[in-house]
């Protein structure tokens, strides 16, 4: 469409533009006529003279067509004054002809300004797709310019961090954004401040994000900058996962683990309360062991998972015993080759009853493993040294110390120093040496004692 008001020259320009192979919708000479024909027949580009009759110039005209009915304008004028291009400028033009022009001129700028329009709708398009996207993902999504300001904020960043995108874009994303540590509970803005001048890329798990009514909702960030063509900073994007539901999940988990756990020890004690019905001479043995094995556990500086393990193996380990038959178990003399023979059977008795429960802890290797020596001389399978859980070292230990220091149907107790001297003796050769020492130092230095 051609909006020129001297008919001559929007003649000779129609003729010019055929000549091109262009098809001419229509002539008009005012703003207003320009509006309404273009609204009805929808040209693929406008040529406006700057300079038109009536109440609407060729610039307001312009700047109408573009944000309302989003068709390029090619500015023709032969006023070419600073003032008339500036004012020319601000509707944003896809050209300038000044006249007069050559053919040559008005059919180059006529396909730079149609190529650059289709360019710049194929931008829009991506622009909005992308746009559909961010604001169909489930997590906040926040983009910011080089200098933190906020750009762009998706219907989930509205509602975590409690402000609507009209009033948060163009704002610094530290007046929205804020994110503190849960362990140092103090902003971060100054470590986002620094991420966004850098290359990096940060991601924090745990934070503590403060929405605009001071709600405090626990967060995933990831953060990434966006770079340029060379390879300069050209803003970030900050994405935010609430993590509220997945906490509240773990918690739950963590409440049902430590159910079942009481659940198992109940069960546990009460296996252990059935081997000692059947032996009521060495009734409560394992209860010691299992006390002593964990202090042990405590004083080597064991993780507190693996100490809580060692204990529940201490109060099953002896499990194997309910095999035994009970006249041997409480024979008040000393036992036949045949009868010790079959009392060392316990461990593997004991492996076959636990090895199917499953435990968060090897508690059938462990009970299998409590009367092995690192030299060799244990049984059932004469394993030695490293080969031996730790777990299971410190099993021993605390059975030969319990063992020695109270009584048995075949002889009074011992007593505690006989026992630490029996492993005094034999550490490393029969027993772990640095199981041994956590053990003196508990009796020793800590007074440690059997209740």
């Amino acid at each position: 469409m051609i909006v020129e008001d001297e008919s001559i020259v929007a003649k000779d320009i129609k003729g010019s533009l055929k000549g091109f192979g262009y098809e001419v919708v229509g002539i008009v000479g005012t703003g207003e006529e320009a509006i309404r024909l273009i609204e009805e027949s929808r040209p693929d580009l406008v040529l406006m003279d700057i300079m038109l009759k009536g109440s609407l110039s060729g610039i307001d005209a312009a700047h109408h067509i573009r944000e309302n009915i989003h068709i390029p304008v090619v500015f023709l004028t032969a006023y070419a004054d600073e003032n008339t291009l500036h004012n020319a400028k601000i509707s944003e033009p896809f050209g300038y002809i000044i006249k007069p022009f050559e053919d040559a001129e008005l059919h180059s700028t006529i396909q730079m300004a149609v190529y650059r329009f289709e360019m710049e709708r194929k931008l829009k398009d991506r622009e909005q797709w992308l746009t559909t996207i961010l604001k169909s993902i489930s997590d906040a999504v926040i983009v910011t310019d080089k200098n933190g300001n906020i750009t762009f904020l998706n219907p989930v960043a509205e509602t975590l961090t409690g402000y609507h995108a009209e009033e948060a874009l163009g704002k610094s994303v530290f007046e929205i954004y804020k994110i503190v540590d849960d362990k140092n509970i103090g902003t971060t803005d100054q470590l986002i401040q620094d991420r966004i001048r850098s290359e990096m890329f940060v991601q924090r798990a745990n934070q503590l994000l403060i929405s605009k009514q001071n709600d405090i909702i626990p967060v995933d960030v990831v953060q990434t900058n966006l770079v340029d063509n060379l390879d300069d900073i050209s803003g970030s994007v900050v994405v935010v996962r609430d993590i509220t539901k997945r906490l509240e999940a773990e918690a739950r988990t963590v409440e049902n683990l430590e159910k079942l756990r009481a659940a198992m020890g109940g069960i546990i004690q009460a296996m252990a309360y059935t081997v000692e019905k059947r032996d009521p001479y060495t009734a409560g043995h394992q209860r010691r062991v299992a006390d002593l094995a964990r202090s042990i556990a405590t004083e080597m500086n064991l993780p507190e998972d693996q100490v809580d393990g060692i204990r529940l193996a201490g109060v099953v380990h002896d499990i194997g015993k309910i095999a035994i038959p009970a006249e041997i178990l409480s024979k008040p003399a000393r036992l036949t080759p045949l009868e010790y023979n079959l009392v060392k059977k316990h461990p593997e008795v004991g492996y076959d009853i636990l090895k199917s429960i499953d435990f968060p802890w090897p508690i059938a290797k462990i009970v299998i493993q409590h009367h092995e020596r690192i030299d060799g001389s244990g049984y059932p399978k004469g394993m030695n040294n490293t080969d031996i859980l730790l777990e299971a070292r410190i099993i021993a230990v605390a059975d030969v110390v319990e063992a020695m220091a109270s009584h048995r149907p075949y002889r009074a107790a011992l007593g505690v120093e006989k026992a630490l001297d029996e492993i005094k003796d034999g550490a490393g050769k029969r027993y772990d040496a640095d199981v041994t020492a956590a053990c003196l130092s508990l009796f020793l230095n800590k007074r440690y004692e059997f209740h």
